[in-house]
């Protein structure tokens, strides 16, 4: 029994020094992408925990395979600055994701016919899954047409045709991202533009299209990193644009911000002029209402309360920093014909005043959308064009 135990101990410890032979080497020898692909792993690891891919019962696991890899590679998961690096925006599932679709292309890819095409080399077997060919540009050129006189289910579907047989190309995914943000499906257009910066970091186009939808779903810090990770791949501190796109981003970041610090609105008096949201989340259209000639009772509106209304200076502002908003804005024929009443005083049902009436053009579901991507930052047109 004694020499039972003896040979399984030897075993164990030979066992022990064949693994600690193998760590010391990599701890000696891991390279800088290395080290980056294992805090990919990590993020993976710790990822697949958070959104439930993972229960909780297996979280002591993966902390121990986690803190195996860092001591092994030499690296420091807690490290967010390191990781940020390492991931460069994206996640090692959409990392993966590209390479699927250029490995199920190369996989799908007809057989080579006999005689005279077997004598030519295969023009697309050198080329990148995501090369485009005449046929996939003339897709995306279908799609461009389609973007331009606003059809936009159109357009997803040519620049989708494109990307069956160009999978992972980044212009297409980009423009496709472009589609479904002008439609609205903001989640769509981050997930294209995603796998877009993933397959080509450097095509700045995608970068601020993620921008874009990561900002109309609402994650202004992911937006901020975005267009800060175009203007670093644009080089010369970045166009006005990507600019202008950071910085509203950042503004949006203060304003959650502040909003986190300031008091329940409950303990605030409400002020002269000063208006609450209305459920749901949209913005009190009431007071605006009100101050624009009391809903339609024919008064001029109260320019004074009307500046000084939190709620108006919000939504200027919006449309100061994003001149696409007003063309939006004003695409509304309500709202183009109060601009023309303004200037003309031709008021339509609104009395002595030459106003609209408020309450109507204020129950106007497109103007009370409207209002409420203006107060919170949701849609906007900026980027949304689609690659020549």
């Amino acid at each position: 029994m004694d020499l039972q135990a003896n040979q399984v101990k030897t075993s164990h410890l030979q066992q022990a020094e064949e693994k600690n032979r193998h760590c010391h080497f990599l701890t000696m020898a891991p390279s800088d992408s290395q080290k980056q692909l294992v805090l990919a792993i990590i993020d993976f690891l710790n990822t697949s925990l958070k959104d439930g891919t993972l229960t909780a019962e297996h979280s002591e696991s993966i902390e121990i395979a986690t803190s195996c890899l860092g001591d092994t590679f030499g690296v420091d998961p807690s490290d967010e600055a390191a990781m940020k690096d390492a991931l460069g925006g994206q996640s090692l599932a959409n990392i993966f994701s590209v390479y699927q679709k250029v490995k199920d292309t190369r996989n799908t890819a007809p057989a080579a016919a006999t005689g005279e095409e077997q004598k030519e080399p295969s023009k697309t077997a050198s080329q990148p899954a995501g090369a485009p060919t005449p046929e996939s540009d003339k897709l995306k050129s279908e799609g461009n047409a389609a973007m331009a006189r606003k059809d936009y289910p159109a357009a997803i579907d040519s620049y989708t045709r494109a990307l069956d047989i160009a999978p992972a190309n980044p212009i297409y995914l980009s423009n496709r991202a472009a589609a479904y943000s002008a439609s609205g499906n903001h989640t769509k257009a981050a997930e294209d533009a995603e796998v877009a910066v993933a397959a080509d970091p450097k095509y700045v186009k995608a970068w601020s299209r993620l921008g874009l939808a990561r900002f109309a779903l609402g994650d202004a810090k992911g937006s901020a990193e975005a267009y800060q990770k175009g203007i670093e791949a644009e080089g010369n501190g970045g166009s006005d644009a990507m600019k202008r796109g950071l910085e509203t981003a950042k503004k949006r970041i203060a304003e959650m911000e502040k909003t986190e610090n300031e008091p329940p609105a409950e303990a605030v008096d409400d002020a002269a002029g000063a208006t609450r949201g209305a459920p749901g989340g949209m913005p009190d259209l009431s007071s605006l209402a009100g101050m624009l000639g009391g809903g339609g009772g024919g008064g001029m509106p109260d320019f004074s309360a009307l500046m000084n209304n939190p709620m108006f200076a919000n939504m200027a502002q919006n449309i100061m920093s994003n001149p696409d908003m007003l063309n939006n804005l004003m695409s509304n024929p309500a709202l183009r014909q109060m601009a023309e009443n303004f200037g003309g005083g031709r008021g339509r049902g609104s009395g002595s005043g030459g106003l609209p009436d408020m309450s109507a053009l204020m129950n106007d579901p497109s103007i009370a959308e409207m209002a409420k991507n203006f107060m919170g930052g949701r849609g906007g047109g900026r980027g949304t064009g689609p690659s020549p």
